[in-house]
């Protein structure tokens, strides 16, 4: 195998040490016998997968359909497809930030993955990253790891990708308006996922820093109107999209059009919220996991509001998709969504590997 530019790679090594057969547990680590170390010792490293290659290797139309299922699955809460519990947070307090972990087993299709991601609360024009993200792919029978990968680029893209399942869901067919609030990462992913799966006649974007948001709308390819009032852009759009760092209230129930449809994905902490008491009471909220939602939404647990449905018990067709009415997908994200991009990509890196 090469790199882009010609050279040999680096050995994939990801930790190495001499057994001197003395411990108990490097004696644990050898066999006795004439097959020599055991099958965890002899396991390959694993291989690391930096961010050019897993945009290179994540296409949002292999993605979806792999998520779609995935979430269909979880909603069955059968133990022999997910396994996963809510996400461990663990504080950062000196760093303005936490750390979350997110395991998840899927038995039947052999695939155990964690994600590390950290998250903090930068200073305006801060030049440390808000969100740093790492995928860890295992052997389920073996547990040894089997490969590293930037997390950062399947985050944002599986959220995207849930986000228009979601909106595919249900939004009304006949949709034309687009709004995303936020210019971030995650308002580039759903950007492109959402023009790249549906026909809108308008996309409309908003920052409260409206330098950033011309920067952000410079980078599309396609034509973006820009304000700098949220009621402005939101005021009559059929899909809203929030991907804002926002901890207090800033979309209005009283601007969102009857039979709407909301996809919110910022405020991912119980003391965070982006969509007010009103939209949250009156609209159908839809999430992708109940547990997730009623520990970790500040805009399901502050505002009270009703969890109708799981975006699976709507693909499963246990929930009907209420299109007529005002919905909110509300999305925290869950380690089942890490897991399956991981495993495309994984499968992928062989395949193309195999074949140089």
């Amino acid at each position: 195998m090469k790199l882009q530019d010609g050279s040999a790679p680096a050995p994939r090594i990801f930790a190495s040490r001499t057994l001197s057969g003395n411990s108990s547990s490097e004696r644990s680590l050898v066999q006795t016998g004439s097959s020599g170390l055991s099958a965890a010792a002899m396991a390959e490293p694993p291989v690391i997968i930096w961010r050019e290659e897993v945009e290179e290797l994540l296409l949002y139309r292999d993605l979806v359909p792999l998520l779609e299922e995935a979430l269909g699955k979880f909603s069955t809460r059968d133990t022999e497809e997910v396994i996963q519990s809510v996400r461990t947070a663990v504080p950062l307090s000196k760093h303005s930030g936490f750390m979350l972990l997110m395991p998840t087993y899927m038995e039947k299709d052999a695939v155990l993955c964690t994600k590390f991601v950290c998250m903090y609360k930068r200073e305006e024009g801060s030049t440390l990253p808000a969100v740093n993200a790492t995928v860890v792919l295992l052997d389920p029978e073996r547990g040894n790891v089997k490969a590293v990968m930037d997390g950062e680029v399947i985050t944002a893209m599986r959220t995207a990708a849930v986000s228009a399942i979601s909106s595919k869901l249900l939004m009304d067919p006949g949709a034309e308006v687009l709004t995303i609030l936020g210019t971030g990462t995650q308002a580039l992913s759903h950007y492109n996922v959402f023009t790249e799966m549906f026909s809108f006649k308008e996309v409309r974007v908003w920052s409260r820093s409206i330098e950033r948001a011309e920067s952000f709308v410079r980078s599309l390819k396609g034509p973006v109107t820009v304000s700098s009032s949220v009621e402005e852009v939101v005021r009559g759009a059929d899909v809203i999209v929030t991907v804002t760092r926002c901890t207090e209230p800033i979309l209005m129930g009283r601007w969102v059009k009857p039979g709407a449809h909301v996809a919110a994905v910022g405020a991912c902490r119980p003391d965070r919220r982006e969509l007010d008491d009103t939209l949250m009471k009156e609209a159908v909220v839809y999430v992708d996991s109940r547990e997730g939602a009623m520990a970790e939404s500040g805009d399901v647990i502050l505002s009270g509001a009703e969890i109708f449905a799981e975006l699976g018990d709507v693909i499963n067709r246990v929930k009907p998709a209420l299109r007529n009415k005002t919905t909110v997908f509300k999305s925290l994200g869950m380690g089942i969504e890490d897991a399956v991009p991981a495993k495309l990509i994984f499968d992928k890196w062989k395949a193309k590997s195999s074949s140089l």
